[in-house]
């Protein structure tokens, strides 16, 4: 049983008794912190490997992809200039698609991923997890684009970049927001809990904490990734009313191939109104810093 938050050592309470994981419809129940705000899922897999298999892993449309890439690298770039020949970090790099825009811009690059083949495939250097990086060289930029709240130890995986970041380097963090809009209303039906792979969930005051407590100050935050916020409203309002969990978002990924031909259509076509739908729903999470995905910049402090 949880009974103490992983990173600030409070309370916890229960928060959503009931969510159902998408991918194998085992239950899970999300605990939230009385002090940090962290939300804790449970119980915690000791072996996750089996919620990473084949269903979990997917493509993202070109379009989509090259522009998240590109935003990204924007990010980095207003922060840290031009790569040349600067060392990078992505920690859970995927398939190492930013990896790789990242080198075509200028940056020695390095990522990690629990299944780096592919990214090494690529030609990548590609580590298993964050301890396997070594301490030389340094790095002037680390990456964590949607890998955090993944992590078993928040904690000790912040405090381990930090020792891997040069003093004036910068730590690029993006997670989705437990306290944006999609998050209350859609509640234990919203996409991007994804119970248990997500083991951790924040909200900005979380966020600032954990890396408070690690050693960083932010420096800047944002509060929209454009892909991950649409289908954030527009999935997420489908798992309200249709039978089965994510199937309009399991057709664009072609993560799953089980669904019914009827139920694949009747998802893309609703899937597809309520997605144009979401657009301005989208700006408004942005203007109000409530949307559905939290970015933030940090640097370690001396």
């Amino acid at each position: 049983m949880i009974e103490n938050c992983a990173v600030c050592g409070g309370a916890l309470a229960p928060h959503f008794p009931e969510v159902r994981d998408p991918l194998t419809d085992e239950i899970f129940a999300i605990y939230k912190c009385k002090g940090c705000g962290l939300g804790h899922t449970f119980p915690r897999p000791q072996e996750l490997s089996k919620y990473y298999g084949l269903q979990y892993y997917g493509n993202r449309h070109g379009f989509t992809l090259r522009r998240s890439i590109k935003r990204r690298l924007g990010f980095v770039a207003s922060a840290m200039g031009s790569g040349s020949g600067r060392w990078l970090l992505d920690v859970g790099c995927g398939d190492g698609s930013f990896l790789l825009a990242a080198k075509d811009v200028g940056w020695n690059v390095m990522g990690t991923e629990m299944n780096p083949e592919p990214a090494r495939g690529s030609g990548l250097d590609v580590k298993v997890g964050v301890d396997q990086v070594p301490l030389e060289p340094q790095f002037d930029c680390v990456t964590m684009w949607h890998s955090l709240e993944h992590m078993r130890d928040i904690k000790s995986t912040l405090t381990r970049i930090a020792g891997l970041l040069q003093p004036d380097g910068r730590l690029f963090i993006a997670v989705p927001d437990n306290g944006g809009f999609q998050a209350k209303i859609f509640r234990h039906e919203w996409l991007h809990l994804d119970v248990p792979r997500h083991l951790y969930h924040f909200d900005a005051s979380s966020l600032r904490y954990c890396l408070q407590s690690a050693g960083y100050a932010i420096e800047r935050q944002w509060h929209q990734e454009f892909e991950y916020d649409l289908l954030g409203w527009s999935q997420s309002a489908l798992n309200c009313i249709m039978p089965y969990p994510n199937v309009f978002l399991d057709y664009l990924t072609g993560k799953r191939k089980d669904h019914s031909k009827s139920s694949i259509l009747s998802n893309f076509v609703l899937g597809s109104f309520l997605t144009f739908l979401s657009l301005p729903a989208v700006a408004a999470g942005t203007l109000w810093g409530r949307g559905g995905t939290l970015i933030a910049e940090a640097r370690p402090c001396p």
